[in-house]
Formats: C-alpha cells, sequence, structure tokens
C-alpha cells in the first residue's frame, strides 16, 4: 500500500487551515489508500501553529506538525515537509485554498501509471489584471531563458516520488527556486490542469519584494543571461565610444568644428557610471549567493515536530 505526504506550508494561514483540512477531507481522503499531513509552521506570527495542533489531535493518525524557528521562506518550509515526510510520494499543498483539493487524487493516480513528477498547471486564474500580466511575464521568461519545462501558466503545486524527494534534498542550495530544482532535476513529468479560484479569507503574504527575489534567485540560479547581458552591455559602450570618437576627429579635421563642450561628456560620464552600477549590482549579487553558500548554513531550522504521539524533536534542516 503506497503512502502519500500531502506537505502545506503555513504562514499566516490562522483563518483557512480549518476549511483546508474539511476540503480535504471531503475531496482527498476518500480517494487515497494511505496518507499523512505535515502541516509547515514558517514563522507565523498569528494562531496557525496553535490551529495546526487541533487539526492533529482530532486526527492524530495522519496529521504531523512542523514548527519552524522563524519565518525561512516557503522554498525552505517546504523542504522541511520534504525531510521529514515518510510517504512514497509527497505533493505539495497550499494553505489558502486557491487550488482544488480534488487535484491531490488526480496527482496521485498519475503517480501510480509511473510518473515520477506530476504538475500542477495552472488553467486559469483569479486575479487582477496585473498580477495575471506580471505572473504571465515572469513565467515566460523562465520558459524561454531558463527552461523549456515551465508551463508558461506556471506552477506551483506538484507531486514527487520518493526518488525525486532523495534528490531534492540533496541540493545545497540557498538562494534558489524549488519549482526550477524539481524541473531541473528532469524526471519523467505529467500534468494536470486547473483552474486557480480567488482568496477568499486572510490576507495573501506575497509581497512584491518576494515576487522579485524569486525571479532574481530563478534567473541567477538557473541561467547565465544576466553575465552575459553585462558582457553585451561592455560590447555596446565600447562601440558606442569609437563611433564618437571617429565622429569627433573627422569633424575636427575636415570642418573644424571643436571638441564638443561639458554637456555631452557630463552626459556620457553619467550613462556610463550608471551602467557600470548597474553591472557591479549584477556581480554583488553573484558575490552574495556565492557568500551565502560558503557559510554553509541550513536553509531551515526545525524548532518542534508533533505528531500524533505529541512528540517533540529538535534538529537543524540539513544533513
Amino acid at each position: 500500500m503506497s503512502r502519500l505526504s500531502i506537505i502545506i506550508p503555513v504562514y499566516y494561514n490562522e483563518e483557512n487551515l480549518k476549511d483546508l483540512y474539511e476540503d480535504l477531507k471531503v475531496k482527498a481522503f476518500p480517494r487515497l489508500s494511505d496518507y499523512e499531513i505535515v502541516m509547515v509552521d514558517d514563522g507565523s506570527g498569528d494562531g496557525s501553529w496553535d490551529i495546526m495542533n487541533q487539526i492533529r489531535m482530532g486526527d492524530p493518525e495522519h496529521v504531523k506538525c512542523v514548527k519552524l524557528s522563524r519565518n525561512f521562506g516557503e522554498h525552505a518550509a517546504l523542504l522541511a515537509g520534504f525531510n521529514v515526510c515518510t510517504g512514497d510520494c509527497a505533493v505539495t499543498k497550499q494553505a489558502d485554498l486557491q487550488e482544488d483539493s480534488a487535484l491531490i487524487p488526480e496527482m496521485y493516480e498519475s503517480w501510480k501509471k509511473g510518473n515520477d513528477v506530476v504538475l500542477a498547471v495552472r488553467r486559469s486564474r483569479v486575479d487582477s489584471a496585473g498580477e495575471k500580466a506580471a505572473a504571465g511575464a515572469y513565467y515566460k521568461i523562465i520558459n524561454r531563458l531558463v527552461t523549456k519545462n515551465m508551463p508558461e501558466e506556471g506552477t506551483d503545486c506538484y507531486l514527487l516520488d520518493r526518488k525525486v524527494i532523495e534528490v531534492i534534498k540533496k541540493f545545497d542550495e540557498n538562494n534558489s527556486s524549488l519549482t526550477l530544482q524539481v524541473l531541473w532535476a528532469g524526471f519523467k513529468t505529467d500534468m494536470v490542469y486547473f483552474d486557480r479560484q480567488g482568496r477568499e479569507k486572510g490576507k495573501g503574504r506575497w509581497t512584491l519584494g518576494k515576487k522579485f527575489k524569486l525571479a532574481a534567485d530563478s534567473l541567477l540560479s538557473f541561467s547565465y543571461l544576466p553575465i552575459r547581458v553585462m558582457t553585451w552591455m561592455g560590447v555596446v559602450f565600447d562601440f558606442l565610444a569609437l563611433i564618437l570618437i571617429v565622429d569627433v576627429i573627422i569633424e575636427y579635421f575636415t570642418v573644424g568644428v571643436p571638441v564638443k563642450g561639458w554637456p555631452m561628456l557630463t552626459c556620457i560620464v553619467l550613462f556610463t557610471a550608471g551602467a557600470i552600477m548597474f553591472m557591479l549590482g549584477i556581480i554583488g549579487e553573484y558575490v552574495w549567493r556565492t557568500l551565502d553558500a560558503a557559510r554553509n548554513r541550513p536553509p531551515f531550522i526545525i524548532d518542534e515536530i508533533k505528531d500524533g504521539n505529541d512528540g517533540m524533536d529538535k534538529t537543524e534542516g540539513r544533513d
């Protein structure tokens, strides 16, 4: 009998957790032979941890609660879930009820057919026009510059076979994208499609800053494009400078036009300085990530694990 682990990262989701569990109980659990729920509290400052434990006490056989020592981000929370889950496969599930819970047994059936990775791909989404445009631009950039395996509508929910989980656990990367790591690994993959609903309760914590960091991490960790951009910017500036020098020399010796004065020189200096600072910023991003990796700090730290026996463990998140 195969066991499925359902990993749920939790961050300020106290209003949704009980509804989420009831939704799973109706749409997913009856179609699963054996399962466990691993809820990971990613440093929530509300009552999420207490509600998680209330759910666990009501279903001690299937629910396990993990508490991180602070907020490490969804990437780390999912990694923590993968590290403590015991299933033959594991599926990620958002806690905001925007993904249909009926997807889980559908993905599980696809796994039983021999697929190592099953992606839940958004067919449509209930979001503002700006959010849709930003998300669409991100996924198109990733699809064209990083990996062709990224669905154009994107995916945040996926099921992984145990062998894929073991590979992901070995990745020693902090500032990265877990979804792109899964796609990069290259195992046999299937897709199921769903319509993403709007959020009915609570406030989303997926801020603009977090979105920008994800985009930067995705490009810097999986693409050499930023370095190539710097190289080509240098080539373009050198070419423009050469044209300007030739133009000045020709005008000076043919029509006696003096070398142009300080306004043009000021513009050139400011523009060049801005380009240099931009390129230094890209180099700085790489240097910082190299430093962060060299420090070898764990991507997450588990403070508590509570299972059906109300056990507790304290450990770091990397072997």
